[in-house]
């Protein structure tokens, strides 16, 4: 092992865990203290001020300014008695990251000297510079301006000495350019549209809600090891690296202990995620050696997206103290599992009710079956787009492999609902439905009690898996922003509600009981889709490819025609219908995509083309080097039959010779239509042509990994997977 690389992996070992910052008190005492909840807010404000701010964030109403500076005077008293200096709009442009521009509470006080300020016009809007960040041409550089603007709905939060105000972003002409800005309108759509659905059941329902709970994977490595891997460092994931010979397939890393190490990690995320107000429930080792998940409590959509982003952040942060990087590439390590961002998703009223659980009785079953089956319409109309609302340079890697779900959208639904929807298509319409729920089962054993069983299995080959009270859209990235994929699905399905209503009044207009005209309409919808996007089988199977393509399912692997979808006609109806994305706005975004894309693959290529020449093409040649000098001894040692006896030496020079041969053909090919595609402009064809550049990086590694196992261990220049993968 290089001297190099022999330091790095003996540092990356001898890591211990970091002391555990444990507060004093049980997180119940602590949770939400770094936020201006309703707490803060009934302490910190007056009782006017107090029930106006209410009324925006439960009832849409406008905050006049007057009303605004009380509330800002309120959150500077609680900020600055908690440390606080500085205070920013905190937004989510489309780099799938945050964003924030720190200001001071210092103002002149008009006398010489200067005095901590903050007002209501500052905490409503700022005007952050919008030039350097994504926008898809709807801004020119020299246009700049762009405005944040306050998100009362998610509460402002305390980060380190600043108080962070959640906003949305947009730029001088009104357009989007984030991800809060649509998914709050998509949040508005699917109340709109299922709220008059409700009130067929329920009168009393005055609002509905979306939900979200993500479960976040991602990888930790020695920060030590990361360093010496330029590609994990520039690219996030490994470009070459052959696998460990021990890796996942023991199964013996996941649910297993968590190592000491990782646990201090995970108890400080947690801690300082409590007292963020971030409802963190679960822990765990993941499938792949080095990966492990999180998650929270599910929450409303909105707060819970930006509670992930907040945590993204916050781990990115902790992890350093522990020595640790945290990766949240779809797929840093060639040959396991890739990481996702499971999002869970489902409806809810104010009156409790959770509109994807079976109900109590008939009706609140007809309910249920109304909402369920008009998801899997929606899913199945927009299967193509919720796909490309997936669709990125890194999770590409991860789609169809290792337990990740296929390029394809299907639903699963499992054997109940399954039979539930077939029987319904043969009963009249006014039956009474019955959902079988959990049933008892022996597990054989005097001492155990009988387990509950679920009406559903569970299905890891499926995108979007039914799991008793709402969907599971696996297919979501680790490092995406959940926004993207919960706006286009709430969209999708608040089109089909609202087309939905309008087929039911039309049968009730005839003089149809409203029970009989809701199951006359959803007949026809479960005969469409029962045959077509339901799919309970093995994902994963060649026989599942062909059967999707035949029954009219989007197929497409290529990320850059997949993200087209959004500027098909029908999309683009969708969206502008419901106000939630405008033409130019869409057309902007896939802009932003495409360029994002080619800029990632672009990337990958410079540094897979700079380690080949740089790293490994010197390791094998200096090796290659210490094999003829041997040789070379050995002929001067054994003259008369040298030959046989370093027959083997040989050979391994040839191997040698071949593959760096192969690598510096394959990548100067590489380098030549790398400089081709920067010539083209658009961005759509610039970005096709990136995907066979992306293609190509295989080849390359290919033999880079075979050459891994051929030189000299002291010799090859990198931390081995076998190194990486297993923290101690």
């Amino acid at each position: 092992m290089s001297k190099l690389r022999f330091d790095v992996v003996q540092d990356a070992f001898k890591k211990k865990a970091v002391e555990i910052d444990t507060p004093a008190t049980r997180p119940e005492d602590y949770f939400g203290c770094l936020t201006f909840n309703r707490e803060k807010m009934y302490k910190y404000l007056d009782a006017k001020t107090y029930q106006a701010l209410i009324d925006v964030i439960d009832n849409g109403m406008t905050l006049d300014l007057k009303t605004a500076d009380k509330v800002a005077e309120g959150m500077k008293t609680w900020a600055m008695e908690n440390g606080v200096t500085h205070v920013t709009h905190w937004f989510q442009p489309l780099t799938e990251g945050t964003a924030e521009k720190h200001d001071s509470f210092m103002e002149y006080d008009g006398k010489g000297g200067m005095v901590e300020e903050f007002t209501g016009k500052s905490l409503i809007q700022q005007e952050p510079d919008a030039s350097s960040f994504p926008n898809g041409g709807i801004r020119a550089t020299f246009e700049a301006r762009g405005y944040t603007a306050w998100d009362p709905t998610s509460p402002v939060f305390i980060q380190d000495d600043t108080l962070c105000i959640p906003t949305v972003f947009i730029s001088y002409t009104g357009d989007a350019l984030d991800y809060k800005t649509p998914l709050k309108k998509a949040l508005k759509a699917v109340n709109d549209a299922a709220l008059p659905i409700c009130r067929l059941f329920d009168p009393k329902v005055k609002k509905v809600y979306s939900y979200l709970g993500w479960e976040q994977e991602y990888f930790l490595v020695d920060e030590d090891l990361y360093a010496a891997r330029p590609d994990l460092m520039l690219c996030g994931r490994t470009l070459m690296g052959h696998s460990s010979s021990k890796n996942q397939q023991l199964d013996d890393h996941y649910f297993g202990a968590i190592p000491s190490r990782v646990a201090a990690f995970m108890r400080d995320i947690e801690i300082a995620g409590y007292k963020l107000g971030i409802p963190l429930k679960t822990r765990h080792n993941e499938v792949a050696p080095n990966q492990f998940e999180l998650a929270p409590i599910y929450g409303e959509t909105n707060l819970s997206n930006d509670q992930n982003q907040m945590i993204m952040n916050v781990m990115n942060t902790i992890a350093r103290k522990h020595g640790f990087v945290v990766l949240f590439h779809e797929k840093p390590f060639d040959g396991i599992n890739g990481s996702g961002k499971h999002n869970n998703w489902s409806l809810g009223t104010d009156t409790g009710t959770l509109l994807l659980a079976p109900g109590k009785d008939a009706k609140g079953n007809l309910q249920f079956v109304t909402f369920f089956v008009n998801v899997l319409a929606a899913v199945q109309k927009y299967n193509g787009l919720l796909k490309a609302s997936i669709a990125t340079a890194t999770n590409a890697h991860r789609l169809g492999a290792n337990e990740a779900p296929p390029a394809i959208v299907s639903a699963f639904l499992g054997k109940t609902m399954t039979d539930v929807l077939k029987k319904l298509m043969d009963v009249p319409s006014d039956t009474p439905i019955e959902i079988a729920g959990k049933k008892g089962r022996s597990v054989g054993l005097v001492e155990i009690p009988e387990i509950f069983v679920d009406n559903t299995d569970r299905n890891r080959t499926s995108p979007f898996a039914f799991t008793g009270n709402r969907f599971e859209f696996r297919a979501v990235g680790s490092s995406a922003n959940c926004a993207g994929a919960m706006t286009t699905l709430n969209a999708a399905v608040a089109e089909q509600l609202i087309e939905f209503k309008a087929a039911v009044d039309a049968e009730m207009a005839s003089g149809k009981p409203c029970n009989v005209a809701i199951m006359d309409c959803l007949k026809p919808i479960i005969k469409s889709i029962i045959n077509v996007v339901c799919f309970d089988g093995n994902g994963y199977s060649d026989e599942w490819k062909v059967e999707a393509a035949k029954r009219g399912l989007d197929v497409e692997t290529n990320v850059p025609k997949m993200i087209k979808c959004f500027t098909e006609e029908k999309a683009v109806n969708m969206f502008t219908k419901l106000g939630i994305y405008s033409k130019v706005e869409l057309e902007a975004r896939n802009e932003v995509k495409w360029e994002t894309y080619s800029k990632k693959v672009q990337i990958e290529a410079r540094v897979m083309g700079r380690m080949a020449t740089n790293h490994i093409i010197p390791a094998a040649l200096e090796y290659q080097s210490k094999l003829l000098k041997n040789i070379k001894l050995m002929q001067t040692a054994f003259p008369e039959d040298y030959k046989d006896m370093v027959a083997t030496q040989m050979d391994i020079v040839k191997e040698i010779s071949r593959r760096v041969n192969d690598i510096t053909v394959k990548v100067d090919a590489m380098i030549e239509a790398r400089k081709a595609a920067n010539k083209i402009e658009d961005e759509y064809e610039k970005a096709l042509a990136y995907h066979e550049i992306a293609e190509s990086l295989f080849a390359i590694r290919r033999p880079i990994d075979k050459l891994e196992e051929i030189v000299d261990n002291n010799t090859w220049p990198l931390p081995k997977y076998r190194e990486i993968l297993f923290i101690n």
